[in-house]
């Protein structure tokens, strides 16, 4: 039998999606983790409010699963305002847009999930909305086209994007507040954890909520299918308590290892060392080893495998680091000239990860 995939995608369940949403928080002091974000729009939206003007347009980015939505949601109710929430590739043309702008009400936030696959030319459109708060719409064709302003309410924009270096510069550049979502701590998630099961009436054990937190890839969203995969396995195969025992039934039923690693994560790892003798070697060469699309392995594996430093992205391909020879129980076949010449081939892992980021 298949193992289940716990690592989010970009097209998550609907059924899934429903139940995330009841484990959200709704204010700011609610919201664990991301404390430099939460600090400074605390400051900027109590601003806002004392002028009674409209919060700046706000860019999240970071990688997928940290809050990001969650954030746009809290930053409207604090504002006391509505939400509409869409996404960049829902916006297929400039009236899709303008349908959209014209329907907000003062200080409304608009909030654009995955803002950096805006279509160029609805992305034009944004610009004077946002600077102007206004809607510059052609009317007629040829000769006797002709241009009119149109105003629109004052609104706030919130963008999120997990690729900050594919927007282009005239866009970035008119956010006013522009944050960097991180990866959470152990103990962050064990709270997040922990706050999670009080919401859904699970009894979890302290250590329980801290082994789940350190298998759980930095990210909430991971902890949360996590727990709620682990109530499923103490439920019928437990007491209905969450402790550590049943935790690592589970995890070992998933297929979840101690650093959060899945059977993908580990075939990737295998396949580079086994086959290419830890590498350099090309994505698309390790794509067609296991048979999984370039673009699944770049959005959903390979990022927590370079920040977990298991794996290298370098200028030739992908090498495995040491620690990712030790964390398969492997000897690392290279003497110290030999790891100092691997590590030269990886001087820009760092640009690496900062594209994921």
């Amino acid at each position: 039998m298949e193992e289940e995939r716990i690592t989010q995608s970009r097209s998550a369940d609907i059924a899934e999606a429903r139940s995330e949403v009841t484990l959200r928080p709704q204010h700011l002091d609610d919201f664990i983790g991301q404390r430099v974000a939460k600090e400074n729009l605390k400051i900027f939206i109590e601003a806002a409010k004392l002028r009674g003007e409209p919060l700046d347009h706000v860019l999240f980015y970071g990688p997928p699963g940290l809050g990001k939505t969650t954030f746009a949601g809290i930053i409207a109710n604090e504002l006391g305002v509505d939400i509409k929430i869409t996404s960049g590739p829902a916006i297929d043309r400039a009236g899709d847009l303008a349908a959209i702008l014209t329907n907000l009400n003062d200080n409304d936030v608009l909030f654009i999930d995955e803002i950096h696959r805006l279509n160029r030319s609805v992305e034009e459109v944004l610009y004077s909305a946002m600077e102007d708060f206004a809607l510059d719409i052609i009317i007629g064709k040829g000769p006797s086209a002709r241009s009119i302003r149109l105003d629109i309410a004052r609104f706030t924009l919130i963008g999120a994007t997990t690729r900050a270096g594919s927007l282009s510069a005239p866009l970035r550049d008119r956010f006013g507040v522009i944050s960097k979502f991180e990866m959470y701590e152990p103990d962050e998630l064990a709270e997040i954890i922990r706050r999670s099961a009080q919401l859904m009436s699970i009894d979890i054990d302290e250590d329980a909520s801290m082994l789940m937190a350190r298998c759980s890839r930095g990210t909430p969203r991971v902890a949360n299918r996590l727990l709620k995969r682990i109530r499923d396995f103490s439920q019928v195969k437990g007491s209905g308590r969450i402790d550590v025992d049943i935790t690592q039934e589970g995890l070992d039923a998933l297929g979840v290892d101690k650093l959060g690693l899945e059977r993908l994560d580990r075939e990737i790892l295998s396949t580079i060392i086994d086959r290419f003798y830890g590498g350099p070697v090309g994505i698309d060469t390790i794509a067609a080893s296991i048979g999984e699309e370039r673009v699944t392995i770049e959005d959903a594996y390979e990022p927590y495998l370079i920040q977990s430093g298991l794996l290298y992205r370098t200028q030739k391909g992908r090498m495995v680091t040491r620690l990712g020879y030790e964390h398969m129980g492997l000897t690392y076949p290279y003497d110290e000239e030999q790891e100092k010449e691997r590590d030269d081939e990886s001087e820009n892992q760092n640009d690496a990860q900062l594209k994921f980021m």
